[in-house]
């Protein structure tokens, strides 16, 4: 069922786990051409054929009509215009045909935009491994894709609880007080998040003192009430002398580095920073060891961040543009030379021509870093991954990324990454639920109520109800951002009736990502998996099935009561809110269900049953074998 094409010397990239023999390029299938450094191939598309993949991507869950790029971005503007997010997910299923392109550089998917009936793939080099995954239907090569791939990553049972973020919660006091509002407002939680505020002067591994007095004796205190604190780390290592950090890197030459020798030294939050090199072993298991110094003071969750890498700038590209502006003092200023100087710092921001700069260094050679670009974050993840799997064993600690590739899967989760407080990113976590869990992230989800700008009390609600479902269930926003934990808002009757479903579902949906798991499936799927023969099911983009038991349907437009819902059998709608169930028995076919700012709608098939346990302040207090069955 599995064949595997390699080209030239591809780069070992982890993604795979099985030994494959290769079979002669002559014989790939499909039409393929080498144009300059880049291979390309195309194939022709039915007139209704879906195409799915791409994990975290832009756009539907059908991929057709649009062109992608596989290239992690730090880009927060999550519009339909965009081409790349912050993953590298190279899998697509075309017909009864799933295609993996193991290549950690760019890859160019057209995917019917220049021509409808058309897919074309650029690999922008010559050096890779393509397997294809032919025969069966969509869920059958989804298994045994993540079968080649490996076992995804399961998360400790806390961490579906509900999560609390916020860019950034300054102080203990903050963080305590965080805590006692939403215990104040009776609604559950498990975990509170500190973003980069929480270090001294945006360091990593180190804490800062004046706001943290005693961080040791706060992670315990929030311990012992059920709540986890969870920091983030960042890939960049702030550059200063006698940090001890910095100071190890640069002595035994851990940090990336120009073509001539010198450490890359790029800027981000905390100024100029030295870029460990994540591809090598003994980097990974350097950086991983780091994560002691929060572990030993009782943290056992974390997740990475800035790590596509994200670059502010590079040191001699900011000098450059600060050269030229200074040539251009003085002059009057036309059109073309106004958007010019804007331009020059401007475009400073994780500039291509920086990434072309950097290099690896892998068994004695230099490796650029444009070869293996989309590697970088997935890496740092696995440098943590292993730390953590030898030191506590497997499913002991919370760990997710912002950047990752196919392999990551194995140490870790994803976060979609900084979204907006958009009724449009309601769909778009949706969308990219069945993608991800196609490239076997299974524990992922989007920042509940944006992350960007400012979030109404109802599309906070609505985001939370689909939340709910989501394994990472996390509401984060950003510094200057209108507050949007659960208590900011004015109705926080509705927000503790619709956490209180998430925490009697966390039995049943822990459970089904388990199985998923270890049988390869897939946790969330459109709905033409499993009713390929239906059109109405096929072309449903904005539900998804949930396990083998039910549907969810999400609300996802403002100042509406309800919405239109496909089912494409006979089904059990079920609305819930706090400890109350409603049902109603609906036929096969199109409904307009009614559903409160503080319901949760649910849909169940016909001889399902999902198990509900009673609620709890903590995930820790759920008594998960007093279940009852609706």
């Amino acid at each position: 069922m599995i064949s595997k094409y390699t080209m030239g010397s591809p780069f070992a990239t982890n993604a795979v786990v099985s030994d494959i023999a290769s079979e002669s390029m002559d014989s790939f299938p499909f039409r393929h051409s080498l144009s300059g450094e880049k291979f390309v191939f195309s194939f022709t598309m039915e007139k209704d054929e879906i195409v799915y993949g791409l994990g975290e991507a832009p756009r539907g869950i059908n991929k057709r009509g649009w062109i992608y790029c596989s290239w992690c971005s730090d880009d927060p503007f999550h519009t339909e215009t965009k081409q790349s997010l912050y993953a590298a997910h190279n899998f697509i299923i075309h017909g009864t045909c799933g295609i993996f392109i193991d290549y950690p550089s760019q890859i160019t998917w057209d995917i019917g935009y220049t021509h409808a009936d058309e897919t074309v793939i650029t690999v922008g080099g010559t050096d890779f491994d393509i397997y294809l995954i032919r025969g069966g239907t969509p869920l059958q090569i989804v298994r045994e894709f993540r079968k080649l791939i490996g076992r995804s990553y399961i998360p400790p049972f806390w961490a579906f609880g509900y999560q609390q973020s916020r860019w950034s919660y300054r102080t203990a006091e903050e963080v305590q007080n965080v805590v006692r509002k939403y215990d104040e407002a009776g609604i559950p939680l498990d975990c509170v998040y500190l973003d980069i505020d929480y270090m001294e002067r945006f360091k990593n591994f180190t804490v800062d003192r004046s706001a943290f007095p005693d961080f040791e004796k706060t992670a315990a205190g929030l311990k012992e009430k059920g709540i986890h604190l969870i920091p983030i780390i960042d890939a960049g290592v702030k550059k200063e002398k006698g940090y001890r950090v910095y100071e190890e890197g640069k002595e035994k030459r851990y940090f990336c580095r120009t073509k001539d020798g010198r450490d890359f030294e790029g800027g981000v939050w905390p100024g100029i920073v030295g870029f460990p090199d994540f591809l090598r072993p003994e980097v990974r298991k350097w950086f991983g060891e780091q994560y002691r110094f929060l572990t030993d003071m009782g943290i056992d969750g974390f997740w990475n961040d800035m790590n596509e890498p994200a670059i502010f700038y590079s040191v001699q590209g900011l000098e450059q543009a600060l050269e030229e502006a200074e040539r251009m003092r003085g002059e009057n200023l036309d059109l073309g030379k106004f958007f010019h100087l804007k331009d020059l710092f401007g475009k400073l921001s994780n500039n291509r021509n920086d990434y072309a700069s950097i290099y690896h260094q892998i068994d004695g050679k230099a490796v650029y870093h444009t070869r293996v670009h989309n590697l970088y974050g997935a890496e740092m993840t696995r440098a943590a991954g292993e730390f953590f799997e030898k030191e506590y064993g497997r499913e002991k600690i919370l760990m997710f990324s912002r950047a990752s590739y196919i392999g990551a899967h194995r140490y870790g989760g994803i976060w979609f990454g900084d979204n907006h407080s958009w009724w449009s990113h309601i769909l778009l976590c949706l969308k990219m639920l069945a993608n991800a869990k196609m490239c076997g992230f299974l524990y992922c989800g989007a920042d509940l109520g944006g992350f960007n700008e400012n979030a109404t009390e109802d599309l906070m609600l609505r985001f939370l109800a689909l939340g709910v479902f989501t394994p990472l269930m996390r509401n984060h926003s950003a510094m200057g951002t209108r507050n949007q934990e659960c208590f900011s808002f004015e109705h926080t009757d509705a927000f503790r009736d619709i956490v209180q479903v998430r925490y009697r579902l966390i039995p049943y949906l822990y459970e089904t990502l388990r199985r998923a798991a270890e049988t390869n499936d897939m946790m969330f799927r459109p709905l033409s998996f499993d009713y390929p023969e239906d059109p109405l099911a096929c072309e449903c983009e904005t539900q998804l099935m949930l396990g083998e038991e039910c549907m969810i349907a999400p609300v996802y437009e403002q100042n509406v009561n309800g919405r239109t819902v496909y089912l494409p059998e006979d089904m059990t709608f079920v609305k819930l809110s706090g400890e109350r169930v409603v049902k109603e028995h609906l036929s096969k076919g199109l409904h307009y269900v009614r559903i409160a700012l503080n319901e949760v709608p649910l849909f169940i098939r016909n001889g399902r049953k999902v198990p509900l346990c009673r609620s709890a302040m903590r995930t820790e207090l759920l008594d998960t074998e007093d279940v009852v069955f609706i």
